[in-house]
């Protein structure tokens, strides 16, 4: 590259605005520490906050790296999914974009635990037992992606974290900037991936979101014999066994595995994607009774659904009010869900709509749950869902609960500007956003607020009130190992060695 060419580059990078109001500087809130990875576009390094000296972690990423418009989308996209599935239980959690002039800074939950592997070593014992429970966890974090309109498109060992060293250690999934967003009936044809663990329909340029669950099933058949199912000196080799070899079932350890554990696998790795098992049907497979819960599963969508149910109308008026807020980047997964359920494109989702939708997405409720769900998120009571409605009822608390969001909300209630809400305020407020309420209504909600009986809300109560439930709060993960690397020979073996 011409000197020219280079000083370009330069100033195209360092005008481009890549994160959509981001806040400026990193160093303001945090303290940055030594380096815990280093990866193809930058570091992530240790993290203290400075308001509670939580540790976190924080991916930088150098904009003079980002040299084409794909690298910028990537980011971009990573840090829409990031947002988008902040909350989910067992994925890594979000807690904020920075950009400066030289660089984009994602700031994330820390886990401290390091790679599932690696703990399974150090343990020294493993049995079917952890491994259906690790499956078992690994398929609900991908069932909930998928129900939220994200296909990960690169797990693999490297890419499941532990929260913390100990023994009630959560396991969680990360990296996900190959991930993307989906609808029904959506595919793709980008190769993309790590060379062990990619599905053979990527190979042939022609796939959607089943790529994850074969992904699931390689890593499961390295946890219980220690190598991966579909082996070879080079990528080409790799790719030809992923095609058309057969899958070893015969070799040691696997005549003292039993053949429940082997079918779970069989089942995950057919190579037709139409035929291959579902997260669901293999999270009530037999052999993972001992360890799957018996309440029955649910929808990531519907679960939303339900928590905005349940919540007053003063929080469901103040989510919404905050929801307006949020920019397209931020809801772009919200978007495309809209899009799937919303079958006529008429701009609403009526409620065979919404009962199709959900039962797609493998929601096993009844009619009537499904009808209650419907007339909670109908804020105006027209019998459809609009766009404003479904976001506020689907978008993700934790998202919303910054400092700047929850005090926008409050000041657009108090009307007033006093610093408190009065009952007034609430009934004006229901009624500005369409909420039919009767009077007892609001003194309910008073109450329930309102920690130190004085008759109306602070914005300290305020904020108490949004987020309980909002599940606020937690830590980050360390930045997994580049590239397509297998186990190591000695992690091999090792793991093999352990399962009994």
């Amino acid at each position: 590259m011409s000197k020219e060419s280079a000083k370009q580059t330069k100033e195209i990078a360092m005008r481009t605005m890549i994160v959509d109001d981001p806040t400026a500087n990193v160093e303001d809130d945090y303290l940055i520490g030594r380096i815990l990875g280093q990866g193809q576009f930058g570091v992530t390094t240790l993290a203290k906050k400075k308001t509670d000296n939580s540790r976190c972690a924080c991916k930088t990423i150098s904009k003079l790296k980002l040299v084409t418009e794909a690298d910028i989308q990537d980011i971009k996209r990573e840090i829409q999914i990031l947002r988008h599935l902040s909350g989910t239980n067992n994925v890594v959690q979000f807690y904020g974009a920075y950009e400066d002039i030289r660089n984009v800074h994602i700031v994330m939950e820390l886990c401290e635990g390091g790679e599932l592997y690696d703990s399974i070593i150090e343990a020294g014992h493993y049995s079917e037992k952890k491994a259906a429970k690790n499956l078992q966890t690994m398929l609900l974090v991908v069932k909930q992606m998928h129900d939220l309109g994200v296909v990960h498109r690169d797990l693999k060992p490297e890419n499941f974290l532990l929260s913390s060293k100990g023994s009630d250690a959560e396991l969680k999934a990360t990296d996900f900037g190959l991930s993307a967003f989906f609808k029904e009936g959506e595919r793709f044809s980008e190769v993309i991936g790590s060379a062990y663990y990619i599905a053979p329909e990527v190979l042939l340029n022609n796939y959607s979101n089943e790529i994850d669950v074969w992904s699931i099933g390689v890593i499961m058949y390295i946890l219980l014999c220690g190598w991966p199912p579909f082996n070879g000196e080079t990528e080409k080799e790799i790719f030809n066994n992923i095609l058309k070899a057969p899958i070893d079932f015969v070799s040691d350890p696997w005549p003292a595995i039993s053949e429940g554990a082997k079918d779970c696998v069989n089942r995950m790795l057919v190579r037709d994607p139409s035929k291959r098992a579902t997260c669901q049907e293999i999270l009530t497979h037999p052999w993972m009774n001992d360890s799957a819960p018996d309440t029955p599963l649910d929808n990531a969508v519907a679960k939303r659904i339900k928590q905005f149910a349940a919540m007053n109308k003063l929080k469901k008026a103040a989510l919404k009010i905050m929801a307006a807020s949020l920019t397209s980047n931020e809801v772009e997964g919200l978007k495309k869900m809209f899009g799937t359920m919303d079958k006529d494109g008429s701009g609403c989702i009526t409620f065979d709509e919404l009962r199709k939708g959900l039962k797609q997405q493998g929601f096993s409720g009844a009619e009537n749950e499904i009808m209650d769900m419907m007339e909670q998120m109908d804020l105006d009571g027209n019998g459809t869902v609009d766009w404003d409605e479904f976001i506020a009822a689907t978008v993700n608390v934790q998202m919303l609960n910054q400092s700047e969001a929850l005090l926008k909300a409050f000041k657009t209630i108090d009307k007033d500007n006093s610093g408190y809400i009065t009952e007034d305020e609430i009934e004006k407020c229901l009624k500005d956003y369409g909420f039919d309420h009767e009077a007892a209504e609001i003194v309910q909600i008073i109450k329930e607020c309102d920690q130190n009986s004085d008759g109306k809300i602070s914005y300290d109560e305020f904020a108490h009130m949004m987020n309980m439930g909002g599940g606020l709060g937690g830590k980050r993960e360390e930045m997994p190992a580049e590239g397509p690397n297998p186990l190591s020979l000695k992690k091999r073996n090792s793991i093999s060695k352990q399962i009994v």
